[in-house]
């Protein structure tokens, strides 16, 4: 039976969960993940363990922050005072928003703290610092 390698389209089931068993996504109802082994698609841990998966195989990845979304930046951890933000903003602890970069391209960022002359947005990706659990079946090789 052919395994996977670099190159090779695949398609995946998944469920993707936090040390204490939290789920944070799954392809479960939907369609499988695909995506091409070795391209850089996926982060580091989640291609890792698919490489040399049959079709049909389950497996349990626990894979470290580092080959995750990495550790958490304080660099992206930003003090932003309330006059740069728009008069009609109501933030709230959590809150979404999206940030321009200088380039113009949008970068979502979360409120992590309200003050009364400032707001702190975190940039860090939700998953960044955290080590996770993926339980994937590989559903076919192409």
């Amino acid at each position: 039976m052919s395994k996977a390698k670099a190159g090779d389209n695949v398609k995946v089931h998944y469920t993707g969960k936090l040390n204490d068993g939290t789920v944070f996504d799954s392809s479960e109802g939907r369609a499988p993940l695909e995506f091409e082994v070795g391209a850089g698609m996926m982060i580091k841990g989640f291609d890792a363990a698919v490489y040399g998966m049959e079709i049909g195989e389950k497996v349990t990845a626990e894979i470290s922050a580092a080959e995750a979304y990495g550790e958490s930046n304080p660099e992206l951890i930003i003090d932003v005072p309330r006059q740069n933000l728009p008069a009609d903003l109501k933030p709230e602890i959590g809150q979404q928003l999206a940030m321009s970069q200088p380039n113009g391209q949008q970068m979502p960022v979360k409120v992590a703290e309200v003050h009364e002359d400032k707001v702190v947005i975190d940039a860090n990706h939700d998953l960044a610092g955290k080590d996770l659990i993926f339980d994937i079946e590989l559903v076919s090789i192409n």
